[in-house]
């Protein structure tokens, strides 16, 4: 095809002319040929280790460029590694370390009146018990199912009828703790130590329950509020 032929073509036929022109001189495979051999191809170059290139000490492995780690982090390695801990010192009974079990949880008061004492119950348990006084003829202790509305320490009395107040200390009636259980809305009724230990154990009160100082200190530590108390005759 001459020059001034391809000049009178239309430029969008000149290059599809021109492209088959390259296509006609490209080597044509028959559609019948074989796949080539995978052999035939040059192998993959592969890395191969530098005699400049650390080895690494953890894997005892010759490094190379694709997982080079730098050498004072290798060095660091080395001597965490070469490092020699201590044996820690036994722990002795883990208990030491765990928060107590709160006993209250499972906690419950019940007076007898007829035996003049009242019992601590832990898990449906008689832990221990302790005499009382209880309230006299006219004055009875409430019969029936209560819990613990007040806790007090050194606790101020009120007498009931004039209304004085005697402070805390060795002369005051309420003793050293209070527990209240029982309320009409005016007046209560509880637990209390006495000055007057000789009347624990006897019907001698306006209807609390007395105690012996060091056992309504004991008593204290072991009920919290809404504790149960039930008092049966």
């Amino acid at each position: 095809m001459s020059l001034k032929l391809l000049r009178s073509f239309h430029p969008a036929r000149l290059r599809v002319v021109c492209f088959a022109s390259v296509l006609s001189i490209l080597p044509v495979q028959s559609l019948n040929a074989s796949p080539p051999d995978p052999n035939s191809f040059p192998a993959t170059p592969t890395i191969q280790n530098s005699p400049h290139l650390p080895v690494h000490p953890v894997s005892s492995a010759p490094a190379s460029t694709a997982n080079f780690v730098p050498q004072n982090v290798l060095d660091a390695a080395n001597r965490l590694a070469a490092t020699t801990v201590p044996p820690l010192p036994g722990l002795g009974y883990a208990d030491r370390f765990l928060p107590a079990p709160d006993l209250r949880v499972n906690t419950r008061l019940v007076i007898r009146l007829n035996e003049r004492r009242v019992y601590v119950y832990q898990k449906n348990q008689v832990a221990t018990s302790f005499p009382v006084a209880i309230g006299r003829d006219g004055w009875e202790t409430p019969v029936g199912r209560h819990q613990v509305i007040q806790m007090l320490h050194d606790p101020i009395w009120e007498h009931p009828f004039t209304g004085e107040r005697v402070p805390p200390g060795r002369d005051n009636p309420l003793g050293a703790r209070w527990i209240g259980f029982w309320t009409d809305g005016t007046n209560y009724i509880g637990f209390h130590g006495t000055p007057n230990e000789e009347t624990v154990g006897r019907p001698a009160s306006h209807g609390c329950v007395r105690m012996y100082n060091r056992d309504v200190i004991k008593l204290f530590e072991m009920v919290k509020i809404g504790t149960p108390v039930e008092v049966i005759p």
